[in-house]
């Protein structure tokens, strides 16, 4: 991931010393966005019109959701699943702005986005039954079909538009491409970091539901559940890498993977609430106690916790 625009060239370099992470270039990133908040301007009226349509925005999601409810219970529960994570999304997403210093023109928008960025989700498992994309189909351009087909956008202007596409388009892709940059790339960036906040508390919460009952467990696993993880998974994270989803054998490497989304994370702040929450502890808790999965755990930490200092510099 790499740009023309210093806060994410700020983001993405870093260099890996043993378990120490240093970066390259800008610990000023978050600053450049408060400095820059300004570019992205609407007047008075356009704002009021703003905040009506997200009224109505809300309403559309809620009875488009509601369409796919049915009889089948595990269907059921796996529609509920994103449904509520779409919702928190938005939470997450003004907490972000705030702690930003954006304005409310770039609020709203960027609420917008949070409410949609999971918008195919729904025919996408009521269709194949699964959320996986490889199995399936890619969910955000889904998301982006259905809106598109839905007219739900019409009223909004043509570069609103095209945000809010493209911030769903690469909110789910491994890393954002290295052309984006001014409002895009900030869009982007946020939904991605929005998006991580609650998955980490979903993969908490689940990983919970699941020790206590496995035969209860009414949501999709996508691997095995056995004692064990692959090195090429471990070596990845302790070399500063997010790993390759083809990587993933068993459910320990998603839960690894997962631990290794810090990586992309964009903000400091994002870190700060995800290590507030004590989700990465806990997600380790769910791992084999060995000493690689504890070599795993100090460098992820320490990573962490050295941008989170970092921040506090600024």
């Amino acid at each position: 991931m790499r740009g023309n625009d210093s806060y994410e060239m700020a983001f993405a370099d870093y260099t890996v010393k043993g378990n120490v992470f240093e970066y390259a270039i800008g610990f000023f990133a978050e600053s450049c966005y408060k400095l820059t908040a300004k570019k992205f301007v609407f007047g008075a009226k356009q704002g009021i019109m703003r905040q009506r349509k997200l009224k109505s925005f809300k309403k559309w999601f809620n009875d488009y959701v509601a369409g796919f409810y049915g009889d089948d219970k595990y269907v059921n529960a796996n529609l509920k699943l994103k449904e509520q994570h779409s919702l928190r999304v938005c939470k997450e997403m003004l907490y972000l702005v705030k702690e930003l210093g954006l304005e409310k023109e770039q609020r709203l928008l960027a609420e917008t986005i949070a409410l949609f960025h999971d918008v195919g989700r729904f025919k996408q498992f009521v269709r194949y039954k699964t959320y996986t994309d490889h199995k399936s189909i890619d969910h955000s351009l889904l998301g982006i079909k259905v809106l598109q087909e839905t007219n739900v956008l019409d009223g909004l202007q043509r570069n609103e538009k095209q945000l809010i596409r493209k911030a769903i388009e690469y909110h789910g892709q491994k890393e954002l491409p290295g052309r984006l940059d001014g409002d895009c790339l900030l869009f982007c960036q946020l939904i991605r970091d929005a998006d991580k906040l609650d998955v980490y508390y979903v993969v908490a919460r689940y990983c919970r539901q699941y020790r206590r009952n496995p035969a209860k467990f009414s949501l999709e696993l996508e691997f095995p559940d056995k004692p064990t993880y692959t090195p090429a998974v471990v070596e990845d994270i302790l070399k500063g890498r997010r790993t390759s989803y083809s990587k993933l054998r068993v459910l320990n490497d998603m839960r690894l993977l997962q631990l290794g989304w810090v990586y992309d994370v964009n903000f400091a702040a994002t870190l700060k609430r995800i290590k507030k929450r004590g989700f990465l502890q806990e997600i380790f808790g769910f791992l084999p106690e060995t000493k690689e999965i504890e070599k795993v755990k100090e460098t992820i930490l320490s990573y962490v916790n050295l941008r989170i200092k970092k921040k506090r510099k600024l």
